[in-house]
């Protein structure tokens, strides 16, 4: 399967680490996350990847090219003259992720032990145009599931704006997303927004009509890296 990396964040919160580097290059227990994320998903069997880039682009493309690519198809999604935010980042790498394979998206400052092989069964099962991974942890803003684990809504808990999808007199789920989802590369096609757009507000457009499902996994560990605290924590863990 093709993977598709968002990389191309300012990275503030994780500021001054960021103050010379891309977020993408901040080590983690002596390894830059990308590359700790690209590792992975090489064991995992993905062998082309795409990396979408804007804050310190020029040091993303050289350590690239440094590493060889990884010996695999790695693709950069540039966006050096205006940081597209998630949805126009995904809009915006349609030539490389175009095609039959179903796409795994992952955000570069996510460090977790889900196992891709095992989502992607899920996820062909479901017959879903997107997948998102998700668990019941703390986090203001959350996304609602009805009974059949299908996406109705989003919600802000501490601001309590509500965005719904599609009326559902069903039992909702609140869970939170954590940054690493599915897609089927018919979704590419749908995409209606241009500019600057959240991959989120485009999955609550598409759930009104389509199966957006939630895949809900246990995991050992799950971080997020753009904080410094939790970079601190993830290197203990490491």
């Amino acid at each position: 399967m093709k993977a598709f990396i968002f990389a191309a964040g300012l990275g503030t919160r994780l500021f001054p680490f960021t103050q010379n580097k891309p977020k993408a290059l901040v080590e983690i227990g002596g390894k830059p996350m990308l590359e700790r994320l690209i590792e992975n998903l090489i064991k995992q069997g993905v062998s082309n990847i795409t990396i979408n880039v804007h804050h310190f682009a020029d040091l993303i493309e050289n350590f690239i090219k440094e590493k060889k690519y990884f010996n695999i198809q790695i693709n950069i999604s540039d966006e050096r003259s205006l940081l597209l935010d998630t949805g126009g980042g995904l809009k915006n790498a349609y030539n490389y992720l175009s095609g039959y394979e179903s796409i795994l998206i992952y955000n570069v400052d996510i460090f977790c032990d889900i196992n891709i092989s095992e989502f992607l069964n899920f996820h062909e099962k479901t017959g879903a145009i997107a997948s998102l991974a998700v668990q019941n942890r703390e986090g203001n803003r959350r996304l609602l599931f009805n009974e059949n684990n299908f996406l109705c809504a989003w919600e802000d808990i501490k601001t309590k704006e509500i965005k719904t999808s599609r009326q559902t007199s069903q039992f909702l789920e609140s869970l939170s997303f954590c940054g690493v989802h599915i897609i089927e590369p018919k979704l590419l096609n749908l995409i209606e927004e241009d500019g600057v757009f959240s991959i989120i507000d485009l999955y609550l457009r598409l759930a009104k009509e389509h199966q957006i499902a939630a895949y809900k996994f246990n995991s050992k560990y799950w971080f997020d890296l753009g904080k410094i605290e939790n970079i601190k924590e993830a290197e203990k863990y490491i």
